[in-house]
């Protein structure tokens, strides 16, 4: 069984700031000097009480710092007014503050003195956020994501003439953030975007985007109340199971068995040591695995090792005794219930005990076989007083394919086999006229599974461990399952294009989305606006957990593994189900739903609304729809016109009607109709806008 690899991200640790902190701190106390930090110094509870234990204290306002200490000033900043107290304290301080986030302070300061409204993308729970905030004056805003900044300006909190400026905190996701500013340019008229996601930031949560999406597990190093940290575990959790650590201690509580590719990353406070204590004891925890399941098989192989039965004695030899003499051809002469009877060219009764006939107990001779096969069997046993040769087509088997499981193990050669015993410590899987013992924790059973829902069921599985001298063997499913996951996954790759059709497996939602698994260890996401034609608030209006969906591929990125889903079926396409139901002269009977002064807007269907002009309304001349028409009313009307490409339906009550008598004066000229008048693309537009605005209001006073 090959071992685990682990590749650990070139950018895991220190950033920049925290280092340069770090050093400063290090530097002052190896000096002889004393300190105490202004809360935490970075968020990573080792390293403070390593700190700690060094003589470094933590306080939490000035009042509490010791006669003869330097204070230094944390890294993620603090507020503009607690800053002003230490100056004016006169006490002896260090700032440390990461120069990314002085940076920001001072960004925000500026727009402040320019009477712009400052919105911060982050947490506005975080030390870091409470700084910048304290730095922006009265009119500021925290937004935690796009859809954040989205209802702010749309609900009316800020006005699209606002003039604003936005910035984020360091460890801000990158990608949320250039939402963030689509957003902000396509909604404000007044906008300035300021990029102040700290460039390690970046790197770091790219390369852990990428890791993610090439391992079959991700570990995560880092505080868990850090702000980059939490973000680098979201990176990774889309792609594989990951998991967040703060020490290699933790370690112990993850299930690394059948995980052949694993990646790490450690966020911007995370401690080189740690790094490599956590990657140090990981290592060794993978090589125990190997030899942990060969352990468990072979004490179950020799819980009797002084007892060998004829058979195993045989078997033991086998080398040896497989020579000519032993081996011989066999013609199948009579079957019964215990035995088969062979001729094997010697004055003796060939027979072959049923026991003998095979290692697979699942085995039935007389079905199998008929008078006249021939066998390959071994002599096991000759009696000349009695005229008999005992054989063995199960041992001949064995020698057969021996050879080929001792090459599997060297070779970490993927097997398949059927389960033909459940036994106390695991299973018994039948191949090749060989039976592998797959130990209970090397099953993919869960500990409070049953390992009887596997009898009989086909599995793949690695030789992890041969017995020479007994021939047996060890197996892991664990094992093959990981290796069948990385080869599924760079098939999938090798192959995947635009276009292509999948059925997946909903694995997750989100806000914004489902994750949906296409081959082992790859999901793609169907965007909330791609799962239907109608407008939806979540995903599981239209799919759920565990569902089998139809999806192809709308965008691909092979270098970042990021796979853009479609779902949505082009014949349910509202404009379709019209195209397929309504055709133009159509002759149906729509609802009344909104009144304008040039005309009504009927529902022909749910979220598919034509426009009845004032004009098409009645035969005779009317000031205004609602001389006529009431909201709520069902009509009769005819499909005049349908743009597609405007997204347009012209209706007509008038066209229905019978034809007004002629009964104008001689000395008047009768009206010619010249049919529907013409309405602007741009007052169909307004109407539409108008109407969504109504719709937005409804929903906020629900």
């Amino acid at each position: 069984m090959g071992k685990a690899e682990i590749t650990l991200a070139k950018s895991a640790g220190f950033c920049f700031g925290v280092d340069r902190a770090v050093k400063m701190l290090l530097s002052h106390i190896e000096s002889g000097k004393k300190a105490c930090t202004l809360g935490p110094l970075i968020h990573n509870p080792d390293f403070i009480k390593e700190l700690e234990g060094r003589g470094v204290k933590v306080v939490n306002t000035t009042d509490e710092v010791p006669e003869g200490y330097t204070l230094f000033i944390r890294t993620h900043g603090i507020p503009k007014e607690l800053n002003e107290a230490v100056i004016n304290s006169g006490m002896d301080f260090l700032d440390v503050t990461c120069p990314f986030v002085k940076r920001i302070h001072s960004v925000v300061s500026g727009e402040k003195a320019s009477d712009r409204t400052v919105i911060i993308a982050g947490d506005a729970d975080h030390p870091e956020v409470k700084g910048i905030k304290s730095y922006s004056g009265e009119r500021v805003f925290v937004v935690e994501n796009a859809e954040g900044l989205e209802k702010l300006i749309k609900f009316g909190k800020i006005n699209k003439n606002t003039p604003i400026s936005l910035v984020a905190q360091t460890t801000f996701d990158s990608k949320e953030f250039k939402k963030c500013e689509k957003i902000a340019n396509f909604l404000c008229t007044n906008a300035k975007i300021f990029d102040t996601i700290c460039n390690a930031t970046a790197l770091r949560q790219a390369e852990a985007h990428k890791l993610s999406g090439e391992n079959d597990m991700m570990i995560v190093i880092g505080g868990r109340n850090s702000s980059n940290t939490k973000k680098l575990l979201g990176v990774c959790e889309n792609n594989c199971k990951s998991y967040l650590i703060e020490n290699a201690a933790e370690l112990s509580e993850i299930n690394f068995n059948g995980v052949m590719a694993i990646g790490a990353t450690a966020g911007a406070s995370t401690p080189d040591g740690i790094i490599k204590e956590v990657v140090k004891t990981m290592s060794e925890i993978i090589e125990n695995i190997s030899t942990e399941a060969e352990t468990e098989g072979q004490a179950v192989a020799a819980e009797n090792p002084e007892e060998m039965s004829f058979e195993e004695a045989l078997e033991e030899n086998l080398n040896t005794v497989l020579n000519n003499d032993k081996k011989v051809v066999g013609t199948v002469m009579h079957i019964s219930a215990n035995e088969i009877q062979v001729d094997i060219g010697r004055k003796q009764t060939g027979y072959i005990p049923i026991d003998e006939y095979s290692a697979d107990p699942t085995a039935d001779p007389a079905a199998e076989l008929k008078v006249g096969d021939q066998l390959n069997l071994i002599i096991m046993k000759t009696n000349d007083m009695e005229g008999t040769i005992m054989l063995s087509k199960r041992l001949y088997d064995v020698a057969q394919y021996w050879d080929g499981i001792v090459e599997a193990n060297k070779e970490g050669t993927i097997l398949e086999g059927t389960v033909v015993e459940v036994i106390s410590k695991g299973l018994i899987v039948f191949v090749n006229g060989i039976r592998i013992f797959i130990p209970a924790s090397l099953s993919t059973v869960p500990r409070d599974g049953r390992l009887e829902d596997m009898l009989n069921k086909t599995v793949k599985f690695t030789v992890i461990d041969t017995d020479r001298r007994r021939k047996k063997a060890v197996g892991s499913i664990k094992a093959a399952s990981g290796v069948v996951r990385k080869e599924a996954r760079e098939k999938f790759w090798a192959e995947a294009a635009e276009g292509q059709h999948y059925n997946g497996t909903v694995k997750s939602l989100t806000d914004y989305g489902a994750f949906v698994e296409l081959a082992p260890g790859v999901d793609g996401m169907i965007h909330r606006t791609e799962l239907s034609w109608k407008r939806i608030k979540h995903p599981s209006e239209v799919v759920n957990v565990g569902d089998t969906v139809d999806v192809y591929i709308k965008a691909l990125d092979t270098e970042k593994k990021k796979i853009s889903l479609g779902y949505k079926k082009l014949e349910d396409n509202p404009w379709e189900v019209l195209r397929r139901d309504y055709p133009v002269d159509s002759e149906i009977t729509v609802k009344i739903v909104r009144m304008t002064t040039f005309g009504a807007f009927a529902e022909i269907f749910p979220k598919m609304e034509g426009l009845i002009h004032i004009s098409q309304i009645s035969n005779e001349r009317i000031e205004k729809p609602q001389d006529v028409l009431s909201i709520g009313d069902e009509v009769k009307v005819k499909v005049t016109d349908i743009d597609f490409d405007r997204k347009r339906i012209s209706l007509s009550i008038k066209a229905l009607l019978p034809a007004p008598e002629k009964t104008a004066a001689p000395e008047e000229v009768a009206p010619v109709d010249n049919g529907p008048a013409v309405i602007s693309f741009d007052d169909i537009i307004a109407e539409a806008a108008k109407a969504e605005a109504e719709e937005t209001a409804e929903a906020t006073e629900e």
